[in-house]
């Protein structure tokens, strides 16, 4: 077995006409969410991008199609319908609140979720404050300036009477008629970046305790399974008609095998994979033999590397 206590993931991604990600409508022009950023040479770029809140929500949406499929992987009853305020909105937990349970309580009660513990949650019902923090990270996926574009499509609705209008306000208000709108596609090599506190899967951070009866070992391999599945099938927006053209993921995998953190560098720069050997190194001469690296040129041979590793995977695991 291998353990784990971080892992992380640096990939610069290629995606065609994709619309994963957008700010809204004005009128019927849908708008394509713009960040800006900064390169190397200290110059602002304005870049399409996709949120880390929709790449979390991905992969969250793999853990619980994957944890609906194994008894060692439960779930509460708001996670098992996918509820997005997860165990706060579980009644059974609401009961528990109003017992005025302590943090620590609080806490252990939500890692019995694998939702709750992987992705997190912050409880402030019954006059609580308490957070329970992710255990998976992510950072916006950032198209790399001169590297991507986003243009605009002329669609319509077709409809034989051709009204591009309905006079009726019945019709209006239940989309009827010829409708025409415009929709963003973008495409190019986008920077994405995660990272994994393995170690913290099962853990009570107020106590500094592990949760009794968790398989922490199944959550581990859940959680990368489902991380892996975030990049062979990214979710989002317009899936429908624009499902993203992938046609290159290349970066590097780096993991530590005890308490270091596992480098990780954006593709944003340009030598991220050079830099992150680097650092793997200096931090190997603090620690022999404690920071892996693995990098990858192909989506295919990420799956393969990441296969590996779920295969022979194990929570590092803390000792007082």
């Amino acid at each position: 077995m291998t353990t784990i206590y971080n892992l992380s993931i640096a990939a610069k991604a290629t995606l065609n006409m994709h619309s994963l990600n957008n700010e809204g409508g004005e009128g019927n022009q849908i708008q394509t969410r713009i960040v800006t950023v900064v390169d190397e040479n200290g110059r602002l770029h304005s870049v399409n991008a996709i949120s880390g809140d929709m790449l979390k929500h991905i992969q969250a949406e793999h853990l619980y199609y994957l944890a609906k499929d194994d008894d060692a992987l439960p779930l509460c009853k708001a996670c098992a319908i996918f509820d997005a305020n997860r165990m706060s909105a579980d009644p059974d937990f609401q009961q528990f609140l109003k017992g005025k349970p302590t943090p620590v309580q609080v806490v252990d009660r939500l890692l019995t979720c694998t939702l709750d513990d992987i992705e997190g949650n912050l409880v402030t019902q019954g006059n609580q404050s308490v957070p329970r923090k992710s255990v998976i990270e992510f950072g916006w996926a950032i198209g790399i300036p001169e590297k991507v574009s986003t243009e605009q499509y002329f669609h319509v609705k077709y409809d034989p009477d051709r009204r591009e209008i309905p006079t009726e306000k019945g019709e209006r208000s239940g989309n009827l008629g010829q409708a025409i709108f415009h929709r963003p596609a973008s495409s190019g090599q986008y920077a994405i970046i995660a990272s994994v506190e393995a170690a913290r899967v099962g853990f009570n951070d107020i106590s500094q305790k592990y949760a009794e009866g968790v398989d922490r070992t199944a959550r581990l391999k859940a959680l990368l399974e489902s991380l892996l599945y975030t990049f062979v099938q990214p979710a989002g927006a317009m899936r429908n008609t624009q499902n993203p053209h992938i046609t290159d993921v290349q970066g590097v995998i780096t993991f530590s095998t005890g308490p270091a953190p596992a480098p990780l560098i954006s593709p944003l720069n340009g030598n991220f994979q050079q830099e992150t050997a680097q650092v793997a190194d200096a931090l190997n001469a603090l620690h022999q033999g404690r920071i892996v690296v693995k990098p990858f040129g192909s989506l295919a041979e990420f799956a393969s590397i990441m296969q590996t590793i779920i295969a022979d995977a194990e929570p590092y695991a803390f000792v007082r």
